[in-house]
């Protein structure tokens, strides 16, 4: 395959680059893709639109990908009754006023009129109305003039604005025009039926501008109700926002929001703008030209720009890429498997941001205002600090958390930027095979790889180090590093003279202290003139059989890996064909291995240990850190030990993590819970979970500090005879003796979810998520609703 440099097979053994898990296709060209990538998270408009969309900066584990912040709080307003109720009444006074105006009930009411015009106009006396026509119009202009202050008037005071906001403008568009639309026809059916006084005083005002004679051309007369009706409708077609929608509907509106424009001659992400920055021009319109042909799909973008950023450092891989992109455009710098994408997506990726989408966080109190109705996702950033999740089976651990994120390190590793190792039972939900590079059957004779027990070391103390973590490490009452010592008395020799280190049988006859199989490494050291090695056999067999020796025990567990399920498995002379995990230090591998649970349990939780101590030390051992390595365990039952608890912890700065499930946190030694708990930065509860869980992570969530308010009532005693009647009426009518609250606001410390919270009020399909970057940010216990 051409890999323009980018990747390059190292040697054989654990450097060698891994056959893939099915056979490969013989020199494919490259695949055709769609517009777009294949999953709705880059939209269906294709790749361009998809770098186009903004992707601001937020808290942890927002999902950045077309985000939009959520509106300031508001605080509690008036509720709708009461603003049901306020209208009623404003709408009943202004009616009230409005025809005691009319009916000449309200005294002085021309006072103000007369004292601006001339007295000539009116009848003498206080109430004396309108003597001349002038006064009859001045009347008229008045009555409007009051008629619009009563209006703004009894709209204050009624709030009519806000209930307009709340239950008209709230619900959008189309309701809002419609609803203006009704409006407006109301008010021109009320202003020309004369209810509401608005077309005689413009006319009367028209003509003492411009003369009465102006009435005598029909069409000035039809100009001026024209745009009478007009100014009628303009504030409802304000409100309403007309223009906009009836542009929406003509197709010339925008339904989703535009990335902000930069600078006019600033180049858009599609165009590859540091391409153009650092002069390779060519290289950048043959990459835009890819993308607005839809010839490149969001991993070929992750990919390409992951190798721009890696061959900025050396100039010849930068000449390399250079000249790989204008001979093969969108295919360059492929993975060693030659895939672009994987066969199909359950979740929403957004491979700019390395991000996963796992769910929307609940509308719920116990989440941050800001968060609410937000999505919520993982990337590198929070796995780094490694990810524990508990709950009990059918909880949807699998196929919502561990599948997704298996699927995100997946379709990252294709673009060059991360190596995943997933574990888990045989038939299980995490990924087709030709998801993967490198499927590890094991107990299944069909399997094209077995498995290294030494992790690809050649130093016996190391692999002793490692095989005895995995085979005794969840022995309480026995020390990993005797049982360590005790197997490097026996690896050392062995390696010496053969060459490499024993298989499962021959590991076997040793710790039994089988006299054949010691003799005759005895003779063999003797010849070769090993002396430093027979001293190390000498020792073992003194030790055999002493006060606390850990070799039965050694025995008994690597007798578990000694089934005739798993003769094929586990060689290591000639014509072994092992897959060590040290292949993931510098290679973008995606690795699964798939354990016989069913009919192997305690020998699937034996290696299940023992792949869980060669990643952290091969992960922590690592020269070159530049490619994030996760492992993903998808049931940890009886797997974590103390040494691998201290493992997890150095996870975090070598750039690595682990995601481990659990169905319960007692399936871990209760010795461990603590240390467990504290090592990992992420911790995710699922619903269902017991109350002692619930107990362990409300302790490691920890307390906030809240307002609270306690309401007491008192009964109210009246002194007075006649208060005692109206207090005692109101008792016989409401059966309620009469009180006065008196409110008591405190601050008060509490825990963020308390175990009785967790364990009965979190809904299905739901789960309380805490998160932690590598930086240290930290994102508080979230209520998250599963792939909403």
């Amino acid at each position: 395959m051409d890999t323009e440099g980018t990747y390059d097979a190292r040697g054989t053994g654990a450097d060698r680059v891994p056959r893939p898990a099915g056979p490969p296709p013989a020199a494919p060209p490259p695949p055709a893709y769609a517009p777009g990538p294949r999953h709705p998270s880059a939209g269906d408009a294709g790749v361009e639109a998809w770098l186009r969309t903004p992707r601001p900066v937020r808290e942890p584990g927002v999902w950045r990908y077309g985000h939009t912040p959520r509106p300031p709080e508001k605080p509690d307003g008036v509720s709708d009754r009461s603003l049901l109720v306020g209208v009623l009444i404003s709408v009943l006074s202004g009616l009230l006023l409005w025809s005691l105006w009319r009916n000449g009930y309200i005294p002085y009411r021309l006072v103000p009129l007369k004292l601006f015009t001339p007295g000539d106009w009116w009848y003498a006396g206080t109430f004396g109305g309108p003597r001349t026509i002038e006064g009859a119009d001045a009347l008229t202009v008045y009555e409007a003039v009051l008629f619009g202050l009563l209006v703004y008037g009894c709209g204050r005071m009624g709030n009519w604005s806000e209930i307009f906001r709340r239950h008209v403008a709230g619900r959008g568009q189309p309701f809002l025009g419609l609803a203006t639309a009704a409006g407006g026809a109301l008010a021109e059916l009320l202003v020309w039926k004369d209810a509401v006084p608005l077309v005689r005083p413009v006319l009367i005002l028209v003509a003492s501008v411009a003369g009465g004679e102006i009435y005598q051309s029909q069409a000035v007369v039809n100009v001026l109700y024209t745009l009478i009706a007009v100014a009628v409708l303009w504030p409802f077609a304000r409100l309403g926002h007309w223009r906009a929608l009836l542009a929406t509907r003509l197709g010339r509106g925008s339904a989703t929001p535009e990335a902000p424009a930069g600078p006019p001659d600033a180049p858009t992400p599609e165009q590859w703008p540091e391409l153009r920055a650092a002069g390779l021009t060519d290289a950048a319109e043959a990459l835009t030209a890819e993308v607005r042909t839809g010839r490149m799909n969001d991993v070929d973008v992750a990919r390409l720009r992951h190798a721009w950023t890696v061959g900025t450092g050396h100039p010849e891989r930068l000449a390399a890429l250079t000249e790989a992109v204008l001979r093969a455009g969108g295919a360059a710098a492929l993975h060693p498997s030659g895939a672009r994408d994987l066969p199909r997506r359950t979740a929403r990726h957004d491979l700019l941001t390395g991000q996963v989408r796992l769910g929307g966080c609940a509308d719920d109190p116990h989440n941050p205002y800001v968060r609410r109705g937000s999505g919520v996702a993982l990337e590198p950033a929070l796995l780094g600090t490694s990810l524990l999740a508990v709950g009990p089976p059918g909880a949807g651990k699998t196929a919502r958390l561990v599948r997704p994120v298996v699927e995100s390190l997946a379709l990252q590793a294709l673009a060059g930027r991360a190596a995943v190792l997933a574990v888990g039972g045989a038939g299980g939900e995490l990924g087709p095979d030709d998801a993967f590079d490198v499927v590890v059957r094991i107990g299944d004779p069909a399997s094209v790889h077995d498995f290294d027990l030494y992790g690809g070391t050649t130093d016996p103390d190391e692999a002793a180090g490692v095989l005895a973590e995995g085979l005794v490490g969840d022995v309480t009452h026995l020390d990993s590093r005797r049982a360590a010592t005790v197997l490097a008395q026996l690896l050392g020799p062995y390696r010496a003279v053969h060459g490499h280190f024993p298989g499962v049988p021959a590991l076997r006859e040793l710790l039994d202290g089988d006299l054949a199989a010691t003799g005759a490494l005895r003779e063999a050291l003797g010849a070769g003139g090993h002396q430093a090695m027979l001293r190390e056999l000498e020792a073992r067999t003194r030790q055999k059989g002493g006060a606390g020796d850990p070799g039965p025990v050694l025995a008994d567990r690597i007798a578990l890996l000694d089934r005739p399920a798993f003769a094929p498995f586990f060689a290591t002379g000639e014509g072994a064909r092992p897959f060590s995990l040290r292949s993931l230090e510098h290679l973008p591998l995606r690795v699964r291995i798939d354990l016989p649970e069913r009919a192997h349990a305690e020998a699937s939780r034996l290696l299940t240990r023992l792949v869980l101590a060669q990643f952290t030390t091969i992960a922590a051992a690592r020269a070159d850190r530049s490619l994030f390595v996760c492992l993903v365990l998808d049931d940890a039952t009886h797997t974590v030990t103390p040494e691998t608890v201290r493992g997890i912890r150095r996870l975090r700065s070598v750039n690595a993590g682990a995601l481990l499930t659990l169905r319960t946190v007692d399936d871990v030694p209760e010795g461990l819970h603590t240390a467990l708990l504290g090592a990992f930065g992420c911790c995710m509860a699922f619903s269902g979970v017991t109350t002692w869980d619930g107990k362990r992570f409300a302790e490691v969530w920890g307390k906030e500090w809240v307002e609270t308010r306690e309401v007491a009532q008192h009964a109210v005693f009246a002194d007075q005879p006649f208060t005692r009647a109206l207090h005692g009426l109101r008792k016989l009518v409401t059966g309620k003796a009469v009180t006065r609250d008196a409110v008591t606001v405190r601050r008060v410390e509490r825990e963020r979810w308390s175990a009785s919270e967790l364990a009965y009020q979190l809904p299905a399909g739901h789960a309380v998520l805490s998160l932690t970057t590598v930086d240290g940010e930290h994102a508080p216990p979230l209520l998250v609703e599963l792939g909403g």
